[in-house]
């Protein structure tokens, strides 16, 4: 009777325990659903509300003032593995971060230094075409941002559209297009962050542009400099898309960046975009493309990448 008594009461306690564990799973769901609607579609003091709220659970981490913030697109995952004394903190963790769910991209904050610079790497990012929302895909910039940042490093794969532009290298983005249809800064505005209408001419710092140019030509590296467009996707682009753009001006074609620059131009943070160049645009080659072939082409590329990156963080 007693061991009876024994193994029914373990049993409930285990029931107990169980069903606490799974309304506070659920719970912290409920948590997180509401904070990803405020951060898509809040007021402006509430979206304020949570990029505080995640910007205080950062610094409780020890993530103090980040210098320059760096979005490691494809291809450029393992630049994280560089950082000195580093501070990982998965997205899931992060009060109203999304979660990455692009191949290749790992889903983590990298905090700690490079060459002197206290330097915050956002391994993995966040694309339209995952069906998120524009303002969430630029909250962790605001986050960051607000934490003290004042320098952007923006990285990502892209297919070539000028035909003059030869493989095996990166291109500096001078100025982009954007064909998503959508703006993060529609809605209301977020005045602490910046002005209702920023301007964009000179979005992508030329001064800077121009010295991480000139020292990756020093370096042996050579880059190109053009103009990106964005695509929503995830489609690639059809052969008369690619010729449509290249008639626009558009040098190199992706499906991100574009709703970071804009977020990095409204918050005032200098900017150098880094575009991997990483297979020739539909219409331009005789193979289909295959979103494995740009993975290879992005990660075969990977050590001047870093190097790029490196210069433009300390330049």
């Amino acid at each position: 009777m007693k061991n009876f008594l024994s193994h029914a009461a373990d049993a409930a306690g285990k029931m107990v325990t169980e069903s606490t564990e799974f309304a506070e799973e659920k719970l912290n769901e409920a948590r997180a659903r509401r904070l990803a609607d405020l951060v898509a579609s809040g007021t402006a003091e509430e979206q304020v509300e949570v990029i505080k709220k995640a910007a205080d659970f950062l610094m409780e981490k020890g993530i103090q003032r980040p210098e320059v913030i760096v979005t490691l697109g494809s291809g450029c995952g393992s630049y994280g593995d560089t950082i000195v004394n580093p501070v990982r903190i998965s997205y899931e963790d992060i009060p109203g971060f999304p979660v990455s769910t692009a191949p290749g991209h790992r889903g983590q904050l990298i905090y700690g230094e490079k060459n002197g610079k206290k330097v915050a790497c956002l391994s993995g990012r966040w694309h339209f075409y995952e069906g998120y929302n524009m303002k969430t895909i630029i909250f962790p910039l605001r986050v960051l941002a607000r934490l003290g940042a004042t320098r952007y490093v923006l990285t990502n794969a892209s297919g070539w559209i000028n035909e003059s532009y030869e493989p095996g290298h990166a291109m500096l983005i001078t100025d982009h297009i954007n064909m998503s249809g959508q703006n993060p800064l529609t809605g209301p505005n977020i005045d602490e962050i910046g002005c209702r209408f920023p301007d964009m001419s000179k979005a992508y710092t030329p001064e800077l542009r121009e010295k991480v140019f000139r020292e990756a030509e020093a370096s042996g590296i050579q880059v190109y400099q053009g103009v990106y467009a964005m695509m929503p996707g995830p489609s690639f682009e059809t052969p008369a898309e690619i010729r449509m753009l290249r008639t626009l001006g558009a040098d190199a074609v992706g499906m991100s960046s574009v709703p970071e620059a804009i977020g990095a131009a409204h918050a005032g943070l200098e900017l150098i975009g880094i575009s991997c160049l990483a297979n020739p645009a539909a219409g331009m080659g005789s193979q289909p493309l295959l979103e494995q072939d740009v993975i290879d082409a992005s990660n075969r590329l990977s050590a001047d990448l870093q190097k790029l990156i490196d210069i433009a963080v300390n330049a």
